[in-house]
Parts: C-alpha cells; sequence; structure tokens
C-alpha cells in the first residue's frame, strides 16, 4: 500500500516538474523573442537615425524637417536604453531648433493658417535655422558617430 502512494506521489511530482520545465523553456524562449525583436527595433531606429543625419549633412533635408524626425527617433530609441542619455545636453543645437519649431504646424494643419501667419512662422523658423545652424553641423557629426 505504501508503495503504491509513493509511487503515485514521485509519479505527480515528475509530471509538476516537467511542467515546470516547460514553463521555464517557454519563459526563455519569450525572453529571447522579446530580445531579439528589441534588437530589432533598435537597429532600425539606428539606421533612421543615421540616414537622416546623412541626409541633413549632405543638405538634402532642410535642418528643422531632420530635426524633427530624428529628434522624435532619438526619444524613442532612448526609451529602450537601460541608461537614457540627456540628448538636450549632448546636442544642444538639435534641441535649441527643436524647442521652437516643435509646436509649428506641418503638412494639412499648415493649410488651416493664413499666408501671412505661415510666412511669420517660416521666417522664424528660418532665423532659428541660420541662429543654431553651425551648432546643428557639430551635433551631425556626433550623431553619426554615435549611430
Amino acid at each position: 500500500m505504501w508503495y503504491l502512494i509513493i509511487s503515485i506521489a514521485a509519479l505527480v511530482i515528475a509530471a509538476l516538474g516537467f511542467y515546470a520545465g516547460q514553463l521555464l523553456w517557454q519563459l526563455k524562449q519569450q525572453k529571447l523573442t522579446q530580445q531579439a525583436e528589441l534588437k530589432k527595433r533598435l537597429d532600425y531606429l539606428t539606421h533612421s537615425i543615421n540616414h537622416i543625419s546623412r541626409a541633413m549633412q549632405a543638405e538634402q533635408c532642410d535642418y528643422s524637417e531632420g530635426v524633427l524626425r530624428v529628434w522624435v527617433l532619438l526619444d524613442h530609441y532612448n526609451k529602450e536604453q537601460p541608461e537614457p542619455k540627456d540628448y538636450a545636453s549632448l546636442y544642444p543645437g538639435f534641441a535649441s531648433l527643436y524647442d521652437v519649431i516643435k509646436d509649428m504646424p506641418t503638412h494639412d494643419a499648415r493649410k488651416k493658417y493664413s499666408k501671412k501667419d505661415i510666412h511669420k512662422l517660416d521666417l522664424k523658423r528660418w532665423r532659428a535655422e541660420q541662429e543654431f545652424g553651425e551648432q546643428i553641423a557639430k551635433d551631425l557629426e556626433s550623431i553619426i558617430q554615435e549611430f
């Protein structure tokens, strides 16, 4: 009788051990998948930041457009890092221009404004590009090296 109870108990323990092993294996696979997805996302962000920065450096992209795009990508990239960086202090030209233009309307939102208002916004943007242009050029070098 005792042999039967011990046998059943051993069988239950073995079954629970097997089940726990399966769960641990699934957890490991899930972590590997998440790491692969994160690496893929970071690679995409890195490539995009580098590509846009090189286009800005080659004057194929206005500073305003490039800064808007790169700054958002940097923000997403930074959120994925275990120790986020202070990009505002690392890239002061980008941060300064972004602060000026971040609330300006783009695309269809510009159509809602009068030509006079759009011209004022464009002048403000152009002046900011000129004011921070030298620092942005330095920031581009740093960004291209980092990414």
